[in-house]
C-alpha cells in the first residue's frame, strides 16, 4: 500500500481508521499500536503517516463533540467526519457552524455519497461554508458508482469540493486514485489536480478552511 501511495506522488499519508458505534470502533490503544506496526515496515522514500479518524455522525461523534474529544488529525484542530448516505443529521449545519467558531475545521468525507446533496447546490453550498469537502478519487473514475460518480464530478466541476483524497482500503484502491487524478488532469486542467490533491489537504492540516 505505501508503495502504490509513493507512486502518486504522495508524501504524506493521513490514516483515517473507522469510529461507528456498535460496528467499528477500535480502542485507541488499538489503533496506535497498529500504526507504530506499519511505521516499522515504513521505507524511506514511502509517505510518512499521520494518525487520525473518520467519525461517524452518531451518538458516540455527538457525546464526543460534547466533550471537546473529537479524534482529529494528528496535531491539527481538523477532523474527518461522515454521515450515512441517505440523509443529512437534522441540525448539522449549526453544529458544525458552532465548531467553526471554536478555529476547528470540519472535513467531509466522501460527500457524493450523500443522496440529499445530489441535485441540491443550494444545500451543498450551504454545509461547504462550514466544512471542507472531500472527494473520494475513486468514485471521480467511475468505480463507486453511477450516481456517486455523477455526483463527485459535479462537485468538482462547480468548485463546490475543495479537494480530492485517495480513501485507499486495499491496493486496488491506489489504482483507482491514480484514474481519478487523471481525469482531474485532463477535464479540470493540471493545476485543478494540485489544488485539490496538493494544496487543499495542505491548507486543511494547517487548521484552516479551504477556498
Amino acid at each position: 500500500m505505501l508503495e502504490g501511495l509513493s507512486s502518486l506522488g504522495i508524501t504524506e499519508q493521513c490514516v483515517t481508521p473507522h469510529q461507528k458505534a456498535n460496528q467499528y470502533l477500535p480502542s485507541w490503544d488499538r489503533v496506535t499500536a497498529t500504526r507504530a506496526a506499519v511505521e516499522l515496515c515504513r521505507k524511506p522514500h514511502h509517505p510518512t503517516i499521520r494518525l487520525g479518524a473518520e467519525n461517524m455522525w452518531d451518538d458516540v461523534f455527538m457525546q464526543r463533540v460534547a466533550n471537546d474529544e473529537i479524534p482529529s488529525y494528528e496535531g491539527t484542530s481538523a477532523f474527518l467526519v461522515e454521515i450515512p448516505p441517505p440523509l443529512l443529521p437534522p441540525g448539522m449545519v449549526d453544529q458544525l457552524f458552532k465548531l467553526r467558531i471554536k478555529r476547528m475545521v470540519p472535513v467531509l468525507a466522501h460527500p457524493e455519497r450523500y443522496h440529499p446533496l445530489w441535485d441540491n447546490d443550494e444545500l451543498a453550498r450551504s454545509l461547504r461554508r462550514v466544512c471542507a469537502f472531500v472527494v473520494d478519487l475513486g468514485a471521480v473514475a467511475g468505480f463507486h458508482g453511477k450516481r456517486e460518480t455523477k455526483a463527485a464530478r459535479h462537485l468538482l466541476e462547480t468548485g463546490i469540493a475543495c479537494g480530492v483524497a485517495s480513501d485507499a482500503h486495499q491496493v486496488g484502491d491506489v489504482r483507482q486514485a491514480a484514474a481519478g487524478m487523471a481525469w482531474i488532469d485532463k477535464k479540470l486542467g493540471h493545476a485543478a489536480l494540485v489544488r485539490l490533491f496538493d494544496h487543499a489537504p495542505r491548507t486543511i492540516l494547517a487548521g484552516e478552511l479551504p477556498d
